[in-house]
Parts: structure tokens; C-alpha cells; sequence
């Protein structure tokens, strides 16, 4: 269902079987958000009135992504239940409120949360800033993370969600099958950095911890100076803590976003705040940067494959598709193997390229422009 005018209706009759006592339910504000690769959002204001009283609350919906996505399997019901587990720790995430399941209400399925006030960071350097408003965000960021890794996975039901002991091992296999899965043909470099994985894998850290899986600066949203929510469950999982700084570190270093800036926190005060504030030790930093490099480069191979076979017309996908072949080598260094070795077919076809940014010219012309 594409029509934002369709979608309030139905939306409104779902929320009224959700809240039933209430005399009206309406929804206002409906718009939908682009933000991101894995999943489409809808920002809407829920107001209920119950006699004479008339409640609001701005909530976000967030739409499971058409298959085939970038990330797959795509579980929504796992998210919900990461947040609801969430709702009552130290870690800043929006609170979960419901979830449709079965994809009949607006063609696919969704879940709704609340919508947490605060400004993403993803490419842009926040204006107007201090150099001390900067170095207090990134040790916000350090201190969430830390929060995340200390959450009662007994109390808040999350041990659930995986067995963290065997957490590197999953990690390296789910990746290399999504690349055995999407690949065209023989990739040297990758299979060559996969067992290096292999080989030099290090001994976990001993403590088992939730794990977000997409821990990166874009995903922490700032009122001030200080983390207001943590977004994007979807790859959240229970097992190694380090896997998250490795990522963290290999997303600290883009030359976009919070970490740009000249005042930012180094990769390793940051790594000192989040141990002060998390008693881990981090050690092996350069195979963890060496697994999430591997990750990376899989995920932008993963959205070159939808793109070159036609499943996306996303132009973002097209810009990261180069990522394959730097990240490969990124992590090849970090392990120190240095000798050369060819990447294999990673690029998108360049009739393909051709056609999504044609596509993307011609809707960025053809939206009107806001009237009053």
C-alpha cells in the first residue's frame, strides 16, 4: 500500500481495535520519512479522546522493507520484543506500543513506538556546537553503549534472544553464507579475508552481554548534548560486546556526522569512556575491526546484488556498492595480510547505475513544491 491517503483509514480502524474504550481515535500529521536503508517509517500524531479529554501522542511507524531487503530475514517481531525488553533499563530507546504481524492491515507488516524527541547526525556535523557540547555527545554515545551492555538479559527476558557463547562463530557464518548467497561468481579478497577470520580468531571477551549489532553514531539521536534514543534494533542479538566496539571504531573514522568534527573524542578516548563506564576490557581491536570490515563489505555486496538485478532502485545502495572492495581491504590490513589479491565481480552493472540515478533525477524534478 503506497497511497498515505489509504493508509490513515485503515491505520485509524487498527488503532481503534487497539483502544478500544476509547470514544474517538484519529490519526493526524501522517507523514512518511526517509531515513536509512533497511526499513520505511511513517511519523503520525495518535489522538484519543475519552469524554471531555483529548490525549496526543506522536508515535513512529515503522514498516517491515519489501523483499527482498537488504537485511534478511527481517524480523519484526524480534525487534518489538528487544524494545519492550528495553522499556524499563538504563539504555534510551523508544518505547514499543504495538505490533502488526500479519501484513493485512497496510500490505505489510509494522510496528509502532513512540516517537523520542532529538536530532541524527548521520552525515552532517551538528551546528552551532562547542567544542564541549562535541566531546560530551560522543561520551554520551560511549556511556549508552555501555548501558546496552549492561542490561539484565534475566530480568528483561532477553537471554531469550540468542545462546551468547557461540556469538563469534554465528557471526562469521551468517555473513559468509549472505555472501555465498548473493555472489555472481568466485570473490578472492573476501573468501581471503574470511579465513583469516578463521584462523586468527580471538578468544571472546568472557562476558556475555546484549549486543546492538548496529552501534555506529547514526544511530544515537541527541537532544543537547546528551543520547535522547538508540535506534535501529535489527541486528541486535546477545553474545560478544566487542563485536560493537569493532564496528563502532570502523564507523568513527568517516569523515561525515558527530566523529567529523575537529573536537570530536579519538576512537580511543572513546574506547576509554565506554570501559570506565562498563568495566569490559577491549583487546584484539584490530581482528574485531577486521570481522565488522568483512560485515560491511557483505552488506554493501548484498545492496550492489539488489540493485544490479533489479530488486532496488535505492541510490544510496548505489553509492555504498563501492564499499565492497575498500572494506575488504580495510579489513585484509588489519589482519596484516598484505599480499594482493583480486576482488571478483562486486560492482554494479553500469547500465543499472545508469537507469536508478536517472530514476532518482527524475523524482527529485517531479515533486511539487510545498504550497502556503
Amino acid at each position: 500500500m503506497d497511497a498515505t491517503d489509504e493508509v490513515g483509514p485503515r491505520l485509524t480502524d487498527w488503532l481503534r481495535t487497539k483502544l478500544p474504550g476509547a470514544d474517538e481515535v484519529r490519526v493526524e500529521g501522517l507523514d512518511r520519512v526517509t531515513f536509512g536503508h533497511s526499513a520505511e517509517m511513517m511519523v503520525l500524531t495518535v489522538v484519543v479522546r475519552n469524554g471531555g479529554t483529548e490525549e496526543r501522542q506522536d508515535v513512529v511507524l515503522r514498516l517491515r522493507p519489501r523483499p527482498p531487503a537488504l537485511l534478511e530475514p527481517y524480523d519484526l517481531q524480534r525487534q518489538f520484543d528487544i524494545l519492550c525488553g528495553l522499556a524499563d533499563t538504563d539504555v534510551r530507546a523508544p518505547r514499543a506500543l504495538w505490533l502488526e504481524d500479519s501484513g493485512q492491515v497496510l500490505g505489510r507488516p509494522f510496528l509502532v513506538m513512540n516517537r523520542v524527541p532529538g536530532s541524527v547526525y548521520e552525515m552532517e556535523t551538528p551546528p552551532n556546537v562547542t567544542p564541549q557540547q562535541i566531546r560530551r555527545m560522543c561520551e554520551s554515545m560511549a556511556e549508552q553503549l555501555a548501558a546496552i551492555h549492561s542490561v539484565d538479559l534475566s530480568t528483561t527476558g532477553l537471554a531469550a534472544l540468542d545462546d551468547g557463547r557461540t556469538h563469534l562463530d554465528r557471526e562469521i557464518d551468517h555473513w559468509a553464507n549472505e555472501m555465498h548467497r548473493v555472489q555472481r561468481a568466485t570473490l578472492p579478497a573476501l573468501e581471503r579475508l574470511l579465513q583469516g577470520l578463521r584462523d586468527t580468531k580471538p578468544a571472546p571477551s568472557p562476558t556475555i552481554t546484549l549486543v546492538h549489532g548496529d552501534a555506529k553514531p547514526g544511530n544515537f539521536a541527541f537532544v543537547n548534548d546528551e543520547v535522547s534514543a538508540v535506534f535501529d534494533w535489527e541486528m541486535t542479538t546477545v553474545g560478544d560486546p566487542l563485536t560493537d566496539i569493532g564496528w563502532m571504531e570502523l564507523l568513527w573514522m568517516q569523515p561525515v556526522g558527530i566523529t567529523s568534527h575537529e573536537a570530536a573524542l579519538t576512537i580511543d578516548e572513546f574506547i576509554e569512556r565506554y570501559q570506565a563506564a562498563s568495566g569490559i576490557f577491549v583487546e584484539n581491536r584490530s581482528w574485531y575491526r577486521a570481522l565488522n570490515s568483512f560485515k560491511m563489505a557483505v552488506i554493501c555486496l548484498i545492496g550492489a546484488m539488489l540493485v544490479d538485478q533489479g530488486d532496488s532502485d535505492d541510490p544510496k545502495l548505489v553509492l555504498a556498492a563501492g564499499g565492497t572492495d575498500l572494506l575488504t581491504q580495510v579489513g585484509l590490513a588489519d589482519l596484516g595480510l598484505t599480499d594482493n589479491v583480486e576482488a571478483g565481480p562486486v560492482a554494479i552493472r553500469q547500465e543499472r547505475i545508469d537507469e536508478v540515478l536517472s530514476h532518482a533525477s527524475q523524482s527529485e524534478t517531479s515533486i511539487p513544491e510545498p504550497s502556503g
